[in-house]
């Protein structure tokens, strides 16, 4: 919708919208929502906050709520509000309104809302007040499943429509007619339904050719309907070979701790898609199946050979000496290596398109569900594998609702397509030891993904190095690190397996024991700042290049919002407070 009317009228709309207040705009559905309210951790999402008139609104219940029920005192566990305005100068009204109140402010657009969905949230309730008959009708279906696949399980969706426009508003204001039945048909469709339709009411501001009309909409609580398709996949489909287990897996991988390797959002006759970089997708496969194959000797297919189509005499073969923990973001190849694995990753990337994603395809059809958009890429004599790096394979696609089924859900998912990888290949007579259960044992510890104690060991020795020429302090408690002390993954590694160099910080021994596997609540991290980020700049950003590439690599690819090439440690570490919500969320994990 064009904004260029809000942004030259801001100061007049903002004070006309301020003039009534929520109770008196939004009171035919005022009663649905202490249901979002009384949630804990309730987050919502306000679209068109426009003056910020509702942001202030829903802000100040959840304060009011959260200091009747004497809860802990952190802008999480209170809830958090975060509202779009397109329009740069209504936004800035908006802003003012809502100072001081913690509520968080996104330049955004529909249809694509790129932004917000970068940040890998999805929230209890959604608001659309005075929005959707700016949204042009060819973009109203794309719109419609970005703001459902935002939506959690249990969520409401509220839209409010304005029925009534002169020429004028339609021509300077890009207004559009609209129709309660066009947002039932879209609820149907993508699996919500309605909760409230109201009646046509009289326009607050006494304008006699409008009037206004709300319907609520429920998200059910059995998600996005992705896991169908996922068990399908995992339990039920024919599988030759490992391969379509292994996508499967690399894609959950990548969903569940890299949140910023998304390049973009595209629309498509099927939905929208994810896009990623293809050769993250061939580098992960080659990490899962680097120490099954060289170091457990583990056939991955029923044929007498354990050499798979990717194992090539020039790539895979020249990288024995390799470690499956080599392969990963911040890692720098040189020489012969970095030749060998350039040829390994075309490789690799050649056998998922030839093979798990040409056969995985969508229920009685013969489309591909993933698609690979390969480029040949030469070998060079250096690879240092990043983001961009990574980019020169050509880019993967894969349906939305699957990656969101993967990035919400991976702790249920994995479980189930690591189960049956063993069982596969138990079956095979090249496993033939493993056929027995109690020796599966053994197959079960070969899919563990990452062996953690390289990345703490090196993390340990640069804590040492700094101790001898500066105070070196516990990021939680500000002790003095002296002999005995720990090495901390702040989000913990139980729940969400990260070794990156920005999630390793020292601890003393006996604060890292009360934490153990718990999740530093919102109010510990927010306090921790300045010391988590004096060690991120001491031990690896001042004066060292090489260790300051590989961190920042490691950060824009893991956390949520970030960009490819960012190097600001304050934005790192709102990411990083943004990913501590998402895994409360997502696991409900125990605080600390």
């Amino acid at each position: 919708m064009s904004n260029e009317f809000y942004n030259l009228n801001a100061q007049e709309v903002s004070a006309q919208y301020l003039s009534k207040s929520f109770e008196q705009v939004h009171q035919n559905w005022i009663h649905l929502l202490p249901a979002t309210l009384n949630k804990p951790n309730a987050r919502i999402l306000d679209v068109g906050g426009g003056s910020g008139r509702d942001a202030k609104y829903f802000a100040k219940q959840l304060q009011t709520i959260h200091d009747s029920k004497n809860i802990s005192d952190s802008s999480e566990s209170k809830g958090q509000v975060f509202a779009i305005e397109p329009a740069k100068e209504l936004a800035k009204w908006g802003e003012q309104t809502t100072k001081g109140l913690g509520v968080k402010w996104l330049q955004d657009t529909l249809p694509a809302l790129e932004n917000t969905t970068k940040l890998e949230i999805s929230f209890d309730l959604i608001l659309l007040s005075a929005v959707w008959m700016h949204i042009p009708p060819s973009d109203r279906a794309r719109a419609f499943r970005k703001l459902t696949n935002l939506l959690k399980p249990g969520g409401q969706l509220v839209i409010s429509l304005r029925h009534g426009h002169t020429d004028e508003e339609r021509k300077n204001r890009n207004m559009f007619d609209v129709s309660a039945d066009e947002l039932k048909r879209l609820a149907s469709e993508h699996g919500l339904f309605v909760k409230l339709e109201t009646e046509l009411d009289k326009d607050q501001l006494g304008r006699g050719h409008v009037s206004w009309q709300t319907v609520v909409l429920g998200m059910p609580d059995d998600g996005t309907g992705a896991f169908p398709f996922i068990r399908h996949v995992a339990i039920n489909d024919g599988k030759s070979a490992t391969h379509k287990l292994a996508l499967m897996r690399v894609l959950l991988r990548i969903a569940d701790g890299h949140s910023g390797a998304v390049l973009r959002r595209e629309s498509s006759s099927d939905g929208d898609r994810v896009i990623l970089p293809a050769g993250l997708v061939a580098l992960y496969w080659c990490h899962q199946y680097k120490d099954l194959i060289d170091l457990h000797g583990l056939f991955q297919t029923p044929a007498k050979s354990p050499n798979m189509g990717f194992m090539k005499a020039d790539g895979w073969h020249k990288l024995t000496h390799r470690l499956a923990s080599d392969y990963r973001i911040g890692n720098l190849f040189t020489g012969e290596d970095a030749q060998a694995l350039f040829k390994t990753l075309s490789a690799a990337l050649q056998n998922i398109k030839n093979m798990p994603c040409k056969y995985i395809t969508f229920p009685n059809t013969s489309t591909p569900v993933f698609e690979v958009e390969s480029k040949a890429v030469k070998a060079k004599d250096s690879l240092f594998l990043d983001l961009p790096s990574l980019e020169q394979w050509g880019e993967f696609s894969m349906p939305e609702s699957t990656w969101l089924a993967f990035n919400r859900y991976a702790c249920w998912i994995e479980p189930v397509l690591v189960s049956e990888w063993v069982k596969t290949m138990a079956s095979y007579k090249g496993n033939k030891e493993y056929s027995q259960p109690a020796a599966q044992y053994q197959l079960f510890k070969a899919l563990e993904w990452l062996e953690p104690k390289r990345t703490t060991i090196e993390v340990r020795q640069r804590v040492d190095v700094l101790k001898r020429e500066n105070k070196v302090e516990c990021v939680w408690s500000a002790k003095e690190i002296r002999q005995k002390f720990d090495i901390d993954h702040s989000m913990p590694f139980s729940r969400w397996p990260n070794n990156d160099l920005w999630n390793l910080v020292p601890s003393d021994s006996k604060v890292n024991s009360e934490k153990r596997d718990r999740l530093p609540t919102e109010q510990k991290l927010k306090a921790s700042k300045d010391r988590i980020q004096s060690w991120w700049k001491n031990a690896w950003l001042d004066d060292n290049k090489t260790e300051e590439q590989r961190f920042f690599a490691e950060a824009n690819i893991a956390l949520p919002g970030l960009d490819s090439d960012n190097t600001s440690i304050d934005d790192l570490f709102e990411a990083l407070v943004m990913q501590r919500s998402r895994l409360k969320e997502m696991q409900q994990l125990r605080e600390w």
